[in-house]
């Protein structure tokens, strides 16, 4: 099967920078990252009027009273919320952006259906047909189980017949020129060096567990078990008997156990050495001898003229001494299983619920598999996202609400550069070296400027798994063309259909996805207290990732290059080090103390927290002081310091099942949402005064442990 493409640069740095929580092993990924208006004026007018009214958009029924908001703040806001809405049983967790997250997929659901019921009447080759024929050919149960597992049986064929490592080698060489990835990834970024242009990358892949510990660590055994039975199932299907695919499942686990000894963990691929290695093809080839990259990217149609990231060298090294030493039967097993592994979703019902069973209940803890109709949609969004994109802007986003939302990050982006400027642990030299930064940062709202042109990719009505793998090589060679050119910024690497929102270290960009831009984040109507503790904070949020602590190893121009004086980053890493400690004291998981959050792993988020949050509020505070008459003005009893808080804990409300928190724990870079309500109010003492919370309170940390950065 075709994967959904998605750059290795993507895995290290787009995602973890994004505001959400992210999808992690080979699960489908779901994009799980308003109109704003709080110019001066704008903001004054909203502020008066909702003053007026006495009334706050904000739903004040929902706060619990019996909860002590400077002991839980998290509770007081959404304890009521969270037991009145339990997780759906097609979903692993329920929250504010998954609420966002469903109004989207219905919204883009009409659209699909309306295109697929009217594509023999639409313009030939129109994005709208392509889209219809997609969303209609995966939708045709009956085709997909008449066709059982035959559109893989080309690639069975050729992995049964590979006689040796040389074979496997020039096997998975073909395999890329269809986008069909495996072991590794590779695609195009911005050079690290030189982030104006962009090079090749290969990066670490390959596993079906998700992440190297799983594969080593005693606690997960249950889980790998599990797998075992995931993998002889699926060979199964394809006809192999149970004893054999018992055996293969064998070979596969130990095949994948020494890639895992290999690969990196998720808190090591978040150091940008860790994510670049530039090597000529000559000093490549001496690490991988038994796979020649010249080869490789001539059949990819690649020049990479001097050299390319080969990111992560002794995960390579360990690919080819499998070349040479793995018995090509180990080899046919692990490609025969991933074959089938990748292609179940767009196979039979038989194939996509054994996916379900193991992805879903196993890890996730998911009781029922998500209707046809999301799944096939989640496929048109992998395959034909930004044109899906161009048809729902058009209808759910006007050149009016993104001009509006500029405004907003204008105010956010004006009240980061003032507190970096008044900072009082950074040197001169260093501040105006963040300004320079700050400088060059390009805000985009809402969607791309200039959208793709899809007239390369032919899509028919009936069959959904050919249709999936042409967009993937469609996509595939998209993304490679870019190689060797000038890096555009101005390129989108979400949807606009997302709910999420993110920063690219690489081009100094934040973005702002048109389906984040609306309630709980921004509302029209709502005062500017909301307002800002909702978008003004994910504006923040991100702009913060450019100085968070993989952020900040780049500069204003997107190269990984040290901007710092030595005595300034001293400082900074001993403040993140705190947050660090802040973070490694939380255990979630009810029942199970010793479940701890990475606070390494979630720092770049919860920087970007306490950043953003900070930032807002100052934003806050300028907006009040332009218009002194709406100052302490209170909307059902609650000031507008209040306000901001309750609106910026309401965005992260949400519940998780048990597995599905385990799972984050292990892989996500975010914290879990319920701490992200709290984290970074419990460091402001602007908190703790607008809620009269005293020293002892839970949300009011001792002054000596406070966390304070930028």
């Amino acid at each position: 099967m075709t994967k959904q493409y998605l750059k290795p640069l993507a895995l290290a740095l787009a995602v973890s920078a994004a505001l959400t929580l992210s999808a992690c092993g080979k699960h489908e990924a779901a994009n799980t990252g308003a109109p704003a208006s709080t110019g001066t004026a704008p903001a004054a007018s909203s502020t008066t009027a909702a003053a007026d009214l006495g009334k706050s958009i904000f739903d004040v029924s929902e706060l619990d009273p019996a909860v002590n908001a400077c002991q839980d703040f998290n509770g007081f806001v959404n304890a009521k919320w969270v037991a009145a809405n339990p997780i759906p049983a097609d979903r692993s967790r329920w929250g504010a952006f998954d609420q966002l997250a469903e109004d989207s997929l219905n919204t883009q659901h009409k659209i699909v259906e309306d295109a697929a019921k009217q594509a023999t009447t639409l313009p030939a080759g129109s994005i709208e047909q392509k889209i219809g024929y997609m969303f209609q050919s995966g939708m045709d149960e009956a085709a997909r189980e008449k066709a059982g597992f035959d559109p893989i049986k080309p690639k069975l064929d050729a992995i049964n017949g590979l006689k040796n490592g040389r074979d496997v080698a020039d096997y998975l060489t073909r395999s890329f020129t269809e986008g069909d990835m495996q072991v590794f990834q590779f695609g195009s970024g911005a050079d690290f060096q030189h982030a104006d242009m962009q090079i090749a990358y290969t990066f670490q892949s390959g596993l079906g567990l998700p992440t190297r510990d799983y594969y080593l660590d005693p606690k997960h055994a249950e889980e790998r078990k599990a797998y075992l039975g995931y993998i002889a199932k699926s060979l199964e299907l394809t006809g192999v008997s149970e004893a054999d695919a018992k055996k293969q499942a064998d070979q596969v686990m130990a095949f994948e156990t020494e890639l895992a000894k290999a690969s990196l963990a998720p808190v090591e691929l978040r150091t940008p050495e860790n994510q670049y290695h530039f090597v000529s093809v000559k000093d490549a080839d001496k690490v991988t001898p038994h796979f020649n990259w010249e080869k490789f990217f001539a059949a990819q149609a690649v020049t990479v003229d001097k050299g390319f990231s080969l990111s992560q060298p002794k995960f390579f090294a360990e690919f080819d001494k499998l070349l040479a030493r793995a018995p090509v039967s180990q080899w046919q097993a692990y490609l025969r299983f991933h074959t089938i592994d990748d292609a179940s979703p767009y196979l039979t019902k038989a194939f996509s619920d054994n996916k379900f069973d193991f992805y879903g209940k196993t890890l996730s803890g998911q009781p029922e598999q998500k209707p046809l109709w999301k799944r096939v949609l989640s496929t048109v969004n992998g395959g034909m996202g930004m044109a899906l994109g161009e048809l729902y802007v058009k209808q759910e986003f006007t050149p009016e609400a993104k001009a509006r939302a500029l405004e907003l990050v204008t105010n956010v982006r004006n009240a980061l550069k003032a507190r970096i400027e008044n900072l009082d642990w950074m040197s001169a030299e260093t501040k105006a070296k963040a300004i320079d930064k700050w400088n060059t940062f390009l805000p985009k709202i809402g969607y791309p400027d200039k959208w793709r042109d899809w007239s390369g990719l032919t899509v028919t009505p009936d069959n959904f798994y050919a249709n999936v793998m042409a967009a993937g090589k469609f996509n595939y060679r998209y993304d490679l063309d870019k190689i060797g050119k000038p890096t555009d910024r101005k390129e989108w690497g979400m949807t606009p259909q997302t709910v999420n929102a993110y920063y690219n270290p690489t081009d100094n960009t934040i973005n702002f996805p048109a389906a984040i831009l609306q309630p709980p984040f921004f509302n029209a109507k709502a005062d500017d207290a909301i307002n800002y503790g909702g978008i003004g904070a994910v504006i923040g949020h991100e702009a913060s990732h450019g100085f968070d602590d993989e952020g900040s190893q780049f500069d204003g121009a997107g190269n990984n290059k040290n901007w710092w004086s030595k005595d300034d980053r001293a400082k900074f890493d001993a403040r993140t080090d705190k947050l660090v400690a802040q973070f490694n004291d939380y255990t979630p998981i009810k029942d199970k103390p010793d479940a701890h959050v990475n606070g390494k792993l979630t720092l770049g988020e919860n920087i970007a927290d306490l950043g953003g949050l900070n930032v807002a509020y100052d934003a806050l505070q300028t907006a009040l002081k332009a218009h002194p008459e709406e100052a302490g003005k209170k909307i059902e009893g609650y000031t507008e310091d209040q306000r901001f808080f309750l609106n910026w804990a309401r965005v992260w409300r949400g519940s998780v099942r048990e597995k599905q928190a385990l799972l984050y724990l292990n892989t996500d870079p975010h914290a879990p949402a319920s701490l992200r309500a709290i984290g970074a109010p419990s460091n402001m003492p602007a908190f703790a005064t607008a809620f009269q919370c005293k020293p002892g309170d839970a949300m009011v940390r001792p002054a000596d442990k406070q966390v304070k950065i930028w």
